[in-house]
């Protein structure tokens, strides 16, 4: 039901964090990511309609979540080779067709206006340049199409920006190029989606946000 697709070398750039994506495996055990990341998979997930593009799939620990009542089929894309191992064995997890393909957002393999929403779960973080990766999932989105993403997020007090201004150099060389001081909130409404709900989840030095954005 599930299938692998390679992206021509000359188009991605694919990473490898061998230690890190063994590390955050490690921590998909744990009960925090039972206990609170997975409701919030669930929730997001289970927004996702028609043909689907999930975005940085990781160790594939929303696969499990897609409803074959609402979801056609999944493309799942992954840049990170050894995170692409442990997205394989949760394959069999899933109750959709999925397509996992190694491929980074900033050159998605996909025609224009093939999808009818996205999703992203602690992604854009670590991406290399988010806002023409955001520019592609608009690009690739059919209009009217929604992105459905969970982020950490700039802090907006001073001196929690502050803080996360001095740890970020550390956490992208320590957490596969994670960067605790993103605002991607902004990043999305510039690459040309229009925000339709926002939830604060909580966090003070990572604080998290859901989003829903449409693509018009």
């Amino acid at each position: 039901m599930s299938e692998i697709t390679p992206v021509d070398a000359g188009k991605a750039k694919t990473t490898s964090h061998r230690i890190f994506a063994a590390m955050y495996e490690r921590l998909s055990h744990s009960g925090s990511e039972r206990s609170f990341m997975e409701p919030l998979r669930k929730e997001i997930i289970g927004q996702a309609w028609g043909l689907v593009l999930e975005i940085g799939a990781g160790n594939g620990l929303n696969f499990a979540f897609y409803n074959p009542l609402q979801v056609e089929r999944v493309e799942a894309i992954e840049p990170d080779s050894a995170m692409l191992r442990y997205a394989r064995a949760r394959l069999k997890s899933a109750q959709v067709p999925i397509t996992l393909t190694q491929a980074p957002v900033e050159a998605l393999p996909f025609a224009n206006e093939t999808f009818a929403s996205a999703v992203a779960t602690l992604v854009f973080c670590s991406v290399t340049d988010p806002l023409l990766g955001l520019s592609e999932i608009r690009r690739v989105l059919k209009p009217g199409g929604m992105l459905l993403l969970i982020e950490h997020v700039r802090a907006q007090g001073a001196i929690a920006a502050r803080l996360q201004d001095i740890v970020t150099p550390v956490t992208k060389i320590l957490l596969g190029n994670c960067h605790w001081n993103r605002d991607t909130e902004h990043t999305v409404a510039e690459a040309g989606f229009r925000v339709q709900d926002r939830r604060d989840l909580g966090g003070a030095l990572q604080p998290i946000i859901m989003l829903q954005a449409r693509r018009e």
